[in-house]
């Protein structure tokens, strides 16, 4: 099995591919070995310096501690990846509740969401990271950034250049955008 890293924006992240399905939908950040029953989830957080996981329909990513470095820990992800699949597991976690409620959003929320959805989330996964709605008061967006994005240098300006430039464009009573 061949497993593809890539480089993410966020130095202290990698995002692995392993061809296979990660997610059946939707995603999921954790920061605790014990948050989930997970053998892979596990095992990952079992080797010193990873900080959390991040997986998503078809990658995950891994980010570390800064004082870490990539060489002592991505040939032990991928062998744990490989192992993984390789043991007959198609999946790595089949059902996971990712639903938010949309009937009790405003229209402007919805606005929010869709456009972060369609415009945003697809860019800030090819990162290896996904940005979640939080809330929408007073002309303020708030957001949480997840996986690669969770603690990158660069997540300031493409939050203020990219998420609130695009926001502001499409929704004029948008004013700003926060990471929460």
């Amino acid at each position: 099995m061949f497993i593809q890293t890539e480089k993410t924006p966020n130095p202290n992240s990698l995002k692995f591919i392993p061809g296979k399905k990660v997610l059946t939908k939707g995603n999921i950040e954790i920061s605790e070995k014990n948050q989930i029953d997970n053998e892979l989830v596990k095992n990952i957080f079992s080797i010193d310096g990873v900080e959390s996981i991040f997986l998503s329909e078809d990658f995950l990513s891994v980010n570390k501690k800064e004082e870490i470095n990539w060489e002592n820990l991505i040939y032990i992800i991928k062998s744990y990846i490989n192992d993984y699949y390789s043991s007959g597991k198609e999946i790595t976690i089949d059902q996971y509740n990712t639903s938010s409620s949309k009937d009790d959003l405003d229209d402007i929320e919805k606005k929010i969401i869709k456009i972060l959805d369609t415009k945003i989330r697809p860019a800030v996964a090819r990162d290896g990271g996904d940005i979640k709605f939080q809330e929408f008061s007073n002309g303020i967006v708030k957001v949480k950034l997840q996986g690669s994005c969770s603690g990158c240098p660069s997540s300031t300006m493409t939050l203020k250049q990219g998420v609130q430039n695009l926001l502001c464009h499409y929704i004029p009573e948008v004013k700003e955008v926060l990471a929460i």
